[in-house]
């Protein structure tokens, strides 16, 4: 599987769980969930189908080594992030049990994005 195949499979992934927590939103009257909701459709699904989108345009760039290591973090640290971010506004963990491991997931999506700023000023052109 290419890069950018598995960012548009998974940013597609990412969309169904947002609009099935969307739908439990709207349903229930209960919106606690809205910032992981967020997260999950801007981390998750739009970010994710951009990448994938990119790395499909600029092929050289969706073949690099920087590519394939964003990738990973980004589903590393998307996956952790979100799922904490679930857990925190359902009342589930508290802010203070989600470090070190939240702090850590934001690094790697930072450092994805890096990964992917770098391969674009190489690349697209």
């Amino acid at each position: 599987m290419t890069v950018s195949r598995g960012f548009l499979v998974v940013g597609s992934i990412y969309l169904i769980v947002g609009v099935l927590i969307g739908m439990y939103m709207g349903g229930s009257g209960d919106h606690s969930l809205a910032p992981a909701h967020a997260h999950i459709n801007l981390l998750g699904f739009v970010l994710m189908m951009i990448f994938g989108l990119a790395y499909d345009r600029f092929s050289a760039a969706g073949g690099s080594m920087l590519a394939r290591v964003h990738f990973w973090l980004h589903q590393a640290g998307a996956l952790v992030l979100t799922v904490m971010l679930v857990l925190l506004f359902s009342g589930r963990l508290t802010e203070e049990a989600m470090f070190p491991l939240a702090p850590l997931a934001e690094l790697a999506l930072l450092i994805g994005v890096l990964c992917f700023a770098v391969n674009m000023w190489r690349h697209a052109r």
